[in-house]
């Protein structure tokens, strides 16, 4: 059997298709394997290329086979479907995989650590538990408001409400009703208790990433967006320029143009949701400040301010952010301000 030059690997919970080429181009391997013969497999194997797409446990498998001498290289799952001749299954999936991969204009994914995985699954826990206790805040006031209880948005009529619940003194509110409100109120507090766990932790890691530390430097990225930035972005090397990077986090009009005229619409949104929302509300937060005359932004931001719609301004000054996260990631520096304009 001549000698497997480079693997596509369909990756799946169970079984796992394998299509191996040689220096030729010519199929060398087709074949099935069960989770657990993987890695016995590619243990047996010289030193080859493996692609996969870059799709759930593909960090894992890929951190596994690396550690057993190949050269992995993760593709998103978009770039690799151009390459499926035909019919969708494993066979063809495997196959496109191993083809896509060759390509010198394909672009890769870095395969994550364990750290960087973990810490993102941080993140992934607050979002959740914050979509949990706004939910829960929403059901209580939606309750209370059936008994003509309405309180002002915000903390404190969060908290309010909250107290009108356990205080039993009154009859605001029927026996029956607080028993199903008390429920409500204990998950809240639950939640809001487990989110302040997970930020410390977060913040610890923050404290003790030097990359993470060096984007809080940039004005409108907190702990939170650095940690989730600096998690995220294994090598910004491998965007040609900040632009690059905006576009990957979806902050760039999506263009439908042709015959030399160019046609920009709304932003793309395309990339990682969770960093462009982080962004984007770091970008409101300068801006607020700026308009309020609290604190002072960049005179670009100030003066787009002063003409585009505010929201537009907030999604220009994400775009911008954006890039200042590649120069400092690429560059190794902190935030300059006396440099921008």
């Amino acid at each position: 059997m001549s000698e497997i030059i480079t693997i596509g690997l369909d990756i799946a919970k169970h079984v796992f298709q394998v299509h191996g080429v040689d220096k030729a181009g010519t199929v060398v391997i087709r074949r099935k394997l069960r989770r657990g013969e993987v890695l016995e497999f590619f243990g047996g194997l010289k030193p080859c290329l493996v692609g996969m797409e870059a799709c759930a446990t593909a960090h894992y498998w890929g951190r596994s086979i690396m550690a057993l001498g190949h050269r992995v290289k993760l593709m998103p799952p978009t770039y690799v479907k151009p390459y499926v001749k035909r019919q969708k299954n494993d066979a063809a999936d495997a196959e496109a995989i191993c083809e896509a991969v060759t390509r010198p204009t394909m672009r890769f994914v870095p395969v994550k650590g364990e750290e960087q995985q973990g810490i993102l699954v941080l993140h992934r826990t607050r979002e959740l538990l914050i979509r949990q206790r706004t939910m829960l805040i929403n059901a209580l006031r939606a309750h209370l408001a059936e008994f003509g209880i309405v309180m002002a948005q915000g903390r404190a009529g969060v908290a309010t409400l909250v107290t009108l619940v356990e205080d039993d003194e009154h009859d605001l509110i029927p026996a029956i009703a607080r028993d199903g409100l008390l429920a409500v109120v204990d998950q809240l507090r639950d939640a809001h208790e487990r989110v302040g766990a997970i930020e410390r932790k977060i913040l610890a890691w923050h404290r003790s990433n030097t990359q993470s530390r060096r984007l809080e430097t940039i004005p409108g990225i907190g702990p939170i967006t650095a940690s989730a930035l600096a998690a995220t972005i294994t090598d910004a090397s491998l965007f040609r320029s900040g632009r690059e990077l905006a576009a990957w986090i979806g902050l760039v009009p999506r263009q439908n143009s042709s015959g030399g005229k160019e046609r920009l619409g709304h932003i793309s949104k395309k990339g990682d949701q969770y960093l462009r929302r982080l962004l984007v509300i770091g970008a409101h937060a300068v801006l607020r400040f700026a308009r309020n005359g609290k604190a002072s932004t960049t005179k670009w931001a100030t003066a787009l301010l002063a003409r585009k719609p505010y929201k537009l301004a907030a999604v220009a000054l994400a775009n911008k952010m954006a890039r200042i996260v590649w120069a400092l990631l690429t560059k190794n520096e902190e935030f300059r301000p006396q440099l921008v304009v």
